[in-house]
């Protein structure tokens, strides 16, 4: 045990940088699969803590208000329901902020779907006006208890008295309005009603819709809402920041255990005669293979040990939402386990990698061999020489050949350093995407900056007037939108008509044509994947008791509603119903204007009768990503790094058998510290170029991949530009060179007498 301890502790004083490298490299990678452990955890369970505590219903329906949703009640597979409640839809306005609500008259708190209070108290019969907010409906309006909420174009005013978390879809401007619990005295002019239903077999949702739309009737249903989709909208980008952690994660850790194995392979080959004296004195080859086995191992484990510990008592500290998932993480049931499961996990592959490239080191004979007195690379090629007799510089030619010689071990050299680079490339790519999403929101389906509604006191011709009379909108788009029933009837999805056949809205199409003639449409690839259908094909819907068949001609990139929505021309949806009037209008503004200044402006001139909200723009939620990929290229940056480092050290020692050859050839120690230098040179070269061609198509298929898998559809990858790729190519090729500069430097100056001792 000394004489192993004695090699261990001799080996790390040698190789001291690359120690410290993959001490640091394995922290990283076990920190970034804490982290999307994190992330993971904090994306599914408060929705599902907030479902289970307050016993939600797994189908929310909304239907008119002559319909007899008590029948709801005795449909097979209902374990319990709430309500029906009736709801009345109006805008609210607080500390100038307007939203659309759904007032829900109740008396008490229902056993289904009961709204969990996280400040204030229930709805009071005392205060006929009192009301409680769903939280997210809160923090946009900035309301508290004790707040008042007035309600424009009326003398009618509502006083906060509570704020609860509830599991139903949450609060999404211009997409879902806010959900506000009254007492049925305070709806005034009720619309409708909704009836949430608690299923024996939540995975009978289909099932259990298709029931009450076929017990009600189609035309009474005018919404459909199920747990599902409260979930996926509820986990949002939490779970894409946690996939793109975990991704990036296991691809660094495949990389560092190669990079782990090539340095230990590589150590092998140059401590073959020290390893056979090690077996000639009695070492055994399982304690051989144990020496590099256990050497490594440490390494790793104190790199998890640090990435853990410091993920438990700094990770809650982290701004923004990294932070809060760690938080919220740490009080989940399981994260024990996991932050004990994950390291451990992490070890045990480098471990695996460690011990297969170790046993390479039992395998070597107690006897030296002797090395062959030629080089292995054998003769110069004729490309070789033809170089030389072209005058090329000697160094530039023999360096060429050193990397590229040995074809088998030259290779996988390159594999091991593309590795890592090419999953910079992908995080290069991820940026990009995320960069295009602020800068050219019209590509990816967002050509409006300002959503605009008009209340019942503003008509379409004064909406219009207001709207043209104002330098700053460049277009304004009338449009409508509305809940249909799929085929099936099993789910909701959003008709729009928006712009006219003669001033049609700038969709941004990933695939087919723009919709020109009558019944054309463009769909998101959610709707495609709900309904089973592709771009051509017919569809039939039902507005109501109204069907709506459409043709498909396109499909448009479509980020809202997880690409649920199927869109067309105001004046299609008019012939099919003429009693269509424009209830919202979308704005493009003329670059360089200021959306929030242009709302501003439009609220004032229409004093109050107009609800002005920017677009959500999809990227706003993923800028915590941004200085995850900047921590990701550190750490894959790291692994290159420890690659590089193995690399030059097998160069330089590869060459040690050169050397005097190349002295009585009349080099200096300057042309033979070029040699290795320009190996490493090409060497990264190789690597660099294998990591552009694999990793842009690689990126592109992972990001279109998420784009299918959340609704938005393929066609938002965004390759890097020459401004990225090349500076990224020049520091990898340029940093080769300069780390293998000194070892060069330093074999190419040692005394004869060293040298001939190394190739003895």
């Amino acid at each position: 045990m000394r004489a192993t301890l004695r090699w261990a502790h001799s080996d790390l004083r040698s190789h001291r940088g690359e120690a410290l490298f993959l001490v640091l490299v394995s922290g990283g990678i076990v920190a970034s699969l804490l982290l999307a452990t994190a992330l993971f955890g904090y994306a599914t369970n408060p929705w599902q803590r907030v479902f289970t505590q307050a016993h939600g219903a797994h189908v929310w329906i909304h239907s008119g208000r002559s319909s007899d949703a008590s029948k709801l009640a005795r449909l097979d597979g209902v374990e319990s329901v709430a309500g029906p409640y009736p709801t009345e839809s109006v805008t609210v306005t607080s500390r100038g902020t307007r939203a659309s609500v759904e007032l829900r008259g109740t008396l008490r708190p229902p056993s289904v779907g009961r709204p969990l209070l996280t400040a204030g108290h229930w709805l009071d019969p005392s205060d006929p006006a009192g009301v409680v907010l769903e939280s997210r409906l809160a923090r946009a309006l900035l309301a508290e208890p004790g707040d008042t909420l007035i309600i424009p174009g009326t003398a009618r005013s509502l006083t906060v008295v509570g704020i609860a978390d509830s599991a139903e879809p949450r609060y999404s401007p211009g997409e879902q309005p806010g959900l506000v619990w009254a007492l049925p005295s305070a709806l005034r002019s009720a619309d409708g009603q909704v009836t949430g239903l608690r299923l024996t077999d939540p995975e009978d949702t289909d099932y259990a819709v298709q029931r009450a739309v076929t017990v009600l009737g189609a035309g009474a249903i005018s919404e459909v809402s199920t747990w599902q989709q409260a979930r996926a909208e509820a986990q949002g980008e939490n779970r894409l920041l946690g996939q793109v952690l975990g991704l990036f994660g296991l691809g660094a850790l495949v990389a560092a255990g190669c990079a782990v194995h090539g340095a230990i392979g590589t150590r092998v080959r140059g401590h073959l005669r020290d390893i056979s004296v090690l077996k000639a004195i009695g070492f055994t080859p399982g304690q051989v293979v144990r020496v590099f086995l256990l050497q490594h191992v440490a390494y790793a484990l104190l790199g998890a040990a640090l990435a853990a510990a410091l993920t438990q008592g700094l990770g809650g500290r982290i701004p923004g939402r990294l932070g809060d998932a760690v938080g919220v993480w740490q009080g989940l049931p399981g994260h024990t386990v996991a932050l004990l499961a994950v390291p451990v996990a992490a070890v045990l592959f480098i471990a695996a990698t460690t011990g297969l490239a170790a046993w390479r080191a039992g395998r070597v004979p107690p006897v030296p061999v002797p090395r062959p007195a030629a080089s292995a690379g054998g003769r110069l090629t004729g490309v070789a020489r033809a170089a030389l007799g072209l005058r090329l510089p000697p160094a530039l030619v023999l360096g060429w050949r050193q990397a590229f010689t040995r074809r088998a071990r030259s290779l996988a050299t390159v594999v091991r350093l593309a590795l890592p680079l090419l999953l910079i490339v992908v995080a290069m790519s991820a940026w990009t995407t995320i960069d295009r999403f602020h800068s050219r929101p019209a590509d990816i389906g967002l050509a409006a900056a300002l959503t605009v509604r008009p209340d019942a006191g503003l008509d379409d011709t004064a909406t219009r007037a207001l709207l043209a009379g104002n330098p700053r909108i460049a277009a304004a788009y009338p449009g409508v939108e509305v809940a249909a029933l799929v085929p099936g009837q099993t789910a909701t999805i959003a008709l729009r008509g928006l712009g006219t056949r003669q001033d049609p809205y700038p969709y941004a199409l990933a695939e087919g044509r723009r919709a020109h003639g009558p019944d054309e449409a463009v769909a998101g690839q959610g709707l495609l994947d709900l309904l089973d259908v592709r771009v051509g094909d017919w569809v039939r819907m039902t507005v109501g008791d109204q069907p709506q068949i459409l043709h498909i001609v396109g499909r448009s990139i479509e980020p809202e509603n997880a690409g649920r929505v199927i869109s067309t021309s105001l004046d299609t949806l008019r012939e099919n119903d003429p009693r269509l009037h424009p209830t919202l209008y979308q704005l493009r503004l003329r670059p360089g204007a200021d959306p929030h200044q242009v709302a501003d402006e439009l609220s004032r001139a229409a004093h109050g009768h107009l609800d002005v909200h920017p677009v959500a723009n999809p990227a706003d939620g993923l800028s915590p990503l941004r200085g995850v990929v900047l921590a990701l290229i550190a750490v894959l940056a790291l692994i290159g790094i420890t690659e590089l480092l193995t690399a030059i050290g097998g160069t330089v020692r590869e060459g040690e058998r050169d050397l005097l050859a190349l002295k009585a050839i009349g080099l200096s120690p300057r042309q033979i510290t070029g040699i290795t230098v320009t190996a490493m040179v090409c060497t990264a070269l190789a690597a660099v170029c294998v990591a552009t061609a694999l990793g842009i198509p690689l990126a592109h298929w992972l990001i279109d991949a998420q784009g299918r898998s959340s609704g938005i559809g393929a066609g938002l990858a965004q390759e890097p530009s020459p401004v990225l790729l090349v500076p990224f190519g020049a520091v990898a090729v340029l940093g080769a060179g300069a780390l293998a500069a000194l070892p060069a430097s330093r074999a190419a100056r040692r005394r004869l007498a060293d040298t001939l001792s190394a190739v003895a």
